[in-house]
């Protein structure tokens, strides 16, 4: 029901590149996989040769008559899909091969009113899904988080590289900062940075500033497009 199917290879697999120069030095090297893949692709074998193409890109991502071949095979598939949402997986897929990221900038992807209404905790949450866990091995931080005008209170700690909150405010912590609900928002909306609701008196921090600096810092942005079928 999940990503595991039960067989016990597919429990800690390697990671993509990994494994794909190790299917291509088991398969006898990239030229041997390509000769096969040509005379495959004669014979309409694309599914087969989806599966095997990919450890040709992923072992060596400047192959290019592999990812081309592999583009095609893509189309393939895409035209004889009869699903939509397969289709426009498949023929994405040969875009990317062709072409890359697409280089169009996108401004904002968040909804001023999702934001809006949500909660302190779900923001929180929401951190410890992007926190950057490798940049933050060895540090431990405990900042608090009032909010007047919600009249609610956080503690937000790190350590072990995980980051979790409390409702219960604690004593011991690096650094106590005051907002309101809306400055956060707009920190979040991209509308302003910390820095700028620091000078402007909109945040006020008790204790260690270099605390929330550290905190903040270690919150990773995702780009909007991302690698699917290239590393």
């Amino acid at each position: 029901m999940g990503w595991y199917d039960g067989n016990p290879s597919d429990l800690d697999v390697l990671p993509p590149e990994d494994a794909a120069k190790k299917y291509i030095e088991y398969m006898g090297g990239e030229q041997q996989v390509m000769n096969r893949a040509k005379n495959d692709f004669a014979k309409g074998e694309y599914r087969w040769l989806a599966m095997a193409l990919k450890h040709v890109v992923f072992a060596n991502p400047n192959n290019t008559e592999a990812k081309n071949l592999l583009a095609d095979t893509y189309e393939q598939l895409g035209y004889q899909a009869e699903s939509g949402p397969w289709r426009s997986v498949y023929l994405q897929g040969a875009y990317e091969l062709r072409n890359g990221l697409p280089n169009k900038k996108i401004s904002g992807t968040v909804s001023p009113d999702t934001i809006q209404g949500m909660q302190p905790d779900l923001l929180f949450d929401y951190w410890g899904v992007r926190l950057n866990a490798e940049k933050a091995q060895g540090k431990r931080l405990a900042v608090n988080f009032d909010f007047p005008d919600l009249k609610k209170n956080y503690t937000v700690t790190l350590s072990n590289s995980v980051l979790n909150y409390s409702t219960v405010p604690e004593k011991k912590v690096d650094a106590t900062v005051t907002l309101n609900k809306t400055t956060l928002n707009a920190i979040q909306l991209k509308q302003a940075t910390w820095q700028d609701k620091i000078k402007s008196g909109e945040i006020k921090i008790n204790g260690n500033q270099q605390a929330l600096v550290d905190l903040v810092g270690l919150i990773d942005d995702y780009p909007f497009w991302f690698n699917i079928v290239t590393p």
